[in-house]
């Protein structure tokens, strides 16, 4: 029997289209807890509580440093306890909501970096965990649901989590215009939306319990798995860096100050619109084609960003809804090509997508750990009037770096097999 038959055998339509939904407000969850944290808790900390942007930096790649070892040994941890595994994404997702009121809500009891260091530690692990418990569990529904079903799932379940990116990365833009505390009442926010979603994903977490684990070694020994870990990557780094710059860039190069949640949400939103389009686009050509083609348009936003300067608010506009458009291709179709592999070589995928979660993240530990000290560096100093010097230095970091990243993915993709 293949691994494919012995998925579909082990579990039967456990999750219909009716149930997609489910998918997708738990993805939504999961996405308000990854990358808005990037984009709003540095900024957050250096102006509430005066932290530098060099030790911040470090406090994040010392963090995603800990994911070189937890994130496999949450895999194995997933695999484990897959008989339990409605029982241990809800201790997580407790875990993570109280993590997110620490981080916003509570005044450090301890030095601000201990505490931004402490709270994102127990919120990122269980982080960790519930990704890969949720892409794991999505291998089994998707096998379940047919041919197209791994398409079908990431178009649901990346939508969803770019409409939760796109609801946390503007929630404190506008919680701000009324609250005098707009991260505490996110992060109050969150733990309803945590409450909800958990709630609705319940009864899904039962479908495969029974299937076996599959040893790491397994998942390496398969060169085209290998290939599409080091994709994750590079195609993550690029989002990586421009994330952890947003917020500067618009406020300093762009000198566009109180823009930046609509500008997000002028990013996410379009990611979220055009996810099912590629979806739809890679069942007709395929999915790597898609994905080269999403890939392409990043190239070519990106390099136009190069160019802006002072007040050029509607060009950058049109970038933000370019490079988000293509961010859609990245999460829906990438996803679905991994899981795919990952139904041949390992059907009990919880392993498979411990690594990809470490090879997806560790883009974010050197963004922060080297895009944030060489900003430092180039005399870059948030708050203050920047010179010429040091505005070329944040363009060509938040521009010109993902630019080149994004070309040697484009590049590796193209030398990848996938199967259509």
């Amino acid at each position: 029997m293949t691994p494919a038959a012995a998925m579909a055998t082990g579990a039967t339509a456990s999750a219909p289209p009716a149930r997609m939904p489910a998918y997708a407000g738990f993805a939504a969850l999961l996405a308000m807890a990854g990358l808005p944290i990037y984009i709003h808790a540095p900024k957050f900390y250096v102006d509430a509580y005066g932290v530098s942007l060099t030790a911040l930096g470090a406090a994040l790649f010392a963090l995603r440093l800990l994911d070189f070892v937890q994130d496999p040994a949450l895999g194995w941890l997933a695999s484990a306890s897959r008989r339990h595994r409605g029982a241990a994404a809800g201790l997580a997702t407790g875990a993570m909501a109280l993590a997110m009121l620490g981080l916003f809500a509570v005044t450090p009891p301890v030095a601000p970096l201990a505490w931004f260091a402490l709270t994102l530690t127990v919120l990122f692990s269980a982080f960790s965990f519930l990704t890969i418990c949720f892409y794991a569990q999505g291998v089994v529904t998707a096998e379940a649901m047919g041919r197209d079903g791994h398409l079908r799932l990431a178009a649901w379940r990346e939508t969803g989590a770019l409409l939760g990116v796109c609801l946390a990365a503007v929630a404190p833009t506008v919680l701000a215009l009324g609250l005098e505390s707009p991260f505490a009442a996110f992060a109050a926010g969150f733990a309803a939306v945590a409450l909800a979603a958990g709630m609705a994903m319940r009864a899904e977490w039962r479908a495969g319990a029974a299937l076996p684990g599959v040893p790491l070694g397994r998942i390496l020994a398969d060169r085209t798995a290998r290939r599409l870990l080091l994709l994750a990557f590079l195609n993550a780094a690029p989002v990586a860096v421009t994330s952890t710059l947003f917020l500067f860039f618009v406020e300093s190069r762009l000198q566009l100050p109180g823009l930046e949640g609509p500008l997000l949400l002028v990013f996410f939103l379009s990611a979220a619109v055009a996810a099912p389009f590629w979806a739809r686009l890679a069942r007709r050509t395929g999915a790597r084609p898609a994905l080269m083609a999403g890939m392409a348009l990043s190239i070519l936003a990106f390099g136009f960003a190069l160019t802006l300067g002072s007040g050029d608010l509607w060009p950058f506009v049109a970038i933000c809804a370019a490079s988000g458009a293509a961010l859609g291709a990245d999460m829906t179709l990438l996803s679905a090509i991994f899981a795919r592999r990952m139904a041949r070589v390992a059907p009990e995928a919880g392993m498979a997508f411990g690594l990809w979660a470490f090879a997806t993240k560790a883009t974010l530990a050197l963004a922060a750990a080297t895009v944030l000290p060489a900003l430092d560096a180039a005399g870059f100093r948030p708050g203050a009037e920047a010179d010429a010097d040091a505005l070329r230095a944040l363009s060509l970091l938040y521009a010109g770096v993902p630019c080149v990243l994004k070309f040697f993915a484009l590049a590796l993709l193209a030398r990848t097999p996938v199967e259509e």
